[in-house]
């Protein structure tokens, strides 16, 4: 947006390109699932970023048997015993599988740095090892690609304010969210240092503009679909069956079962 705040993309204009873009991504599940690959895709960024929304809109029109959703509460006490990345490799694709990590292992190089929940000694060995780690996952043949949301200030903090007064939003705001008003500088210096150790050839870190949320859907999914050498897998011909006729089954009566009241009747 060139340092300038971008006018709002209207919203005829986002849900049709939206819809075009989310009817490639399922070409590319389905290309995923005939070539049996395996795609990750990592969302990152300051919290109210606007990672959930567009995973949202990632997943909406995908089978959940091939594309999911990976999204893990803090540690236990024996993972927290594990080799960092241990309980994030289990949850990696087996062939014709989408994973969407919602955060990963990047925790590590932010919130968990910025709050003390791990070492100097801890952060430093995962930005040594991260590196590593992914080169070995595009080595073994994952489409690994990774993207940080970046939001400014005063428009996280707007949406933090607006969070506080919708119950159907009040969830995603925590503490620990707040907290992040009162650290922005230091999450900002542990941004800069994770990109230089992690932003590699082999997987780079894309940066997402977010201000605009609708702005930055369009632009996440349009460049993951340029970056995947995806195709149109062509669908299985399929004929609907003629019904057969009637061998003379009677519907039970409607007291018999247990009905859903017809709340909607009342609108």
């Amino acid at each position: 947006m060139s340092g300038e705040q971008a006018a709002t993309l209207p919203r005829k204009t986002y849900e049709k390109e939206l819809l075009r873009l989310q009817t490639e991504l399922v070409k590319l599940q389905e290309w995923v699932r005939a070539e049996g690959a395996r795609l990750v895709v990592v969302f990152e960024g300051r919290d109210a970023a606007g990672k959930g929304g567009t995973i949202k809109r990632v997943a909406e029109h995908l089978n959940p048997r091939v594309a999911r959703i990976v999204a893990l509460p803090k540690p236990t006490e024996r993972e927290r015993t594990q080799w960092y990345f241990q309980r994030y490799v289990e949850h990696l694709p087996a062939a014709g599988e989408i994973v969407l990590f919602d955060r990963s292992w990047y925790n590590r190089a932010g919130v968990e740095h910025v709050m003390g929940f791990c070492t100097k000694e801890e952060h430093q060995l995962f930005l040594r090892q991260c590196p590593i780690f992914e080169r070995m996952l595009v080595e073994d043949g994952i489409l690994l690609c990774k993207y940080w949301f970046s939001v400014s200030d005063e428009v996280q903090e707007e949406r933090f304010r607006r969070r506080l007064t919708d119950p159907t939003r009040r969830w995603k705001l925590s503490p620990m969210d707040l907290e992040s008003i009162t650290r922005w500088e230091a999450y900002s210096r542990a941004k800069d240092e994770m990109l230089v150790h992690t932003d590699i050839a082999e997987a780079p870190l894309y940066v997402v503009e977010s201000d605009d949320k609708r702005r930055a859907r369009l632009n996440m999914i349009a460049h993951l679909l340029s970056t995947l050498p995806y195709r149109e897998v062509p669908p299985p011909v399929l004929d609907l069956p003629p019904r057969p006729p009637s061998t003379g089954y009677v519907r039970p009566p409607r007291d018999l079962q247990t009905y859903v009241p017809d709340h909607a009747a009342g609108l």
